[in-house]
């Protein structure tokens, strides 16, 4: 049936999401290596404007320890900086004049199992998101036996769809336990 059939590709697609929104998450998030996705969530006041960094400024890093964060327009690096210290992720930019320099000290045990902390907390949200989609997938299907599905369909769907909650939780659990990985090596 093509209305079957919209939904598993629908919860397919939903799953799919809420794991590219684990990994966006997971990426923020510090494991002893500069990154300049640490600072995708940076938020810097472009003439009156709350304007991602990444637009504001080319972000590189210079080795595993430094950023390098160099304004398109010279007159943002005071901007830059705040933004950057507004967004309270335990970095502290030294301002030169030309460019921003962010030094990465090194993770303490104490950081690292609070950053542990962090992405297991992201996982479970995914977790519940992928629960939920399959809930709703669920009724949906249950929907769909009302208006005339037959019973076998509903049974092979919902297997279908337990399935595929089954790989995205394993996918998600890959994720963490890799990052977890990162993040504890010294």
């Amino acid at each position: 049936m093509e209305e079957l059939q919209m939904i598993l590709d629908d919860t397919r697609e939903q799953m799919e999401k809420a794991i590219d929104h684990l990994e966006n998450e997971l990426s923020k998030i510090r494991a002893g290596k500069a990154s300049p996705d640490m600072l995708s969530g940076v938020m810097v006041d472009y003439y009156g404007v709350k304007t991602p960094i990444n637009q504001t400024a080319s972000i590189n890093s210079q080795d595993a320890k430094t950023l390098v964060i160099k304004p398109f327009d010279k007159s943002m690096l005071q901007e830059i900086e705040k933004g950057i210290l507004g967004a309270n992720i335990g970095v502290t930019p030294q301002n030169d004049g030309d460019f921003i320099r962010i030094v990465l000290p090194p993770l303490t045990e104490e950081r690292r199992k609070e950053l542990v902390k962090s992405v297991n907390r992201h996982g479970e949200e995914t977790r519940v998101s992928v629960r939920n989609i399959r809930r709703d997938a669920m009724h949906q299907v249950k929907d769909l036996l009302k208006e005339g599905l037959s019973e076998d369909m509903e049974k092979d769907a919902e297997q279908d769809i337990q399935k595929m909650t089954d790989d995205y939780t394993d996918k998600v659990n890959r994720h963490l336990s890799q990052k977890e990985e990162e993040i504890m090596k010294v």
